[in-house]
């Protein structure tokens, strides 16, 4: 389980002293639920966030526990150390749209004809109940030659979830490099 602090003021002031110190300035909302302001020890978070096996997150704040899942991630421009997260509430039982990381396995068999494996879309937007929420989609890329791609229409949608994503949109393929 992360633990994090309550801001007590949510100005830039102290928002840059808590960056300085080590943390990570965070947002915690859902619809329904009073949002909080918080902030976790970077190390801690990224530790957590990689350590996760499923979507959603164990965060307690002030003495309350929350089940929430990574929203947004906000990157400093220069040097792309994560600045801000928005983390929002799972609650049980409720249909809402998450995005779901997506994984690829395998090595194309295009990149031995001199392709390069493009991967446009991290995350796709997928509409159920959080229990029926997948942690990621992982797809085989292997059977991918040069100028094939794996559209949005081409892969199933887990029990209970529905894509809401367009059907025509590419999430990764094979290019021929330059």
């Amino acid at each position: 389980m992360l633990e994090g602090i309550v801001r007590e003021s949510i100005g830039s002031g102290p928002a840059k002293r808590l960056k300085r110190d080590g943390y990570l300035i965070a947002n915690i909302y859902a619809h329904g639920v009073e949002s909080v302001f918080c902030a976790f020890k970077r190390g801690d978070f990224m530790r957590a966030a990689k350590a996760k096996t499923t979507l959603t997150l164990g965060v307690t704040v002030d003495g309350k526990e929350y089940n929430a899942v990574i929203q947004e991630y906000q990157f400093h421009p220069v040097n792309g150390d994560i600045t801000h997260v928005d983390l929002r509430v799972a609650l049980p039982g409720v249909v809402s749209d998450y995005l779901v990381p997506v994984k690829t396995t395998g090595i194309p068999k295009g990149l031995k004809n001199k392709g390069v494996l493009i991967q446009s879309k991290k995350r796709l937007k997928l509409r159920g109940a959080i229990e029926d929420m997948p942690a990621n989609i992982t797809l085989d890329v292997e059977d991918l030659d040069r100028n094939e791609g794996i559209l949005v229409r081409d892969i199933e949608a887990p029990a209970n979830t529905r894509i809401m994503d367009r059907p025509h949109v590419s999430i990764c393929g094979v290019i021929k490099s330059k």
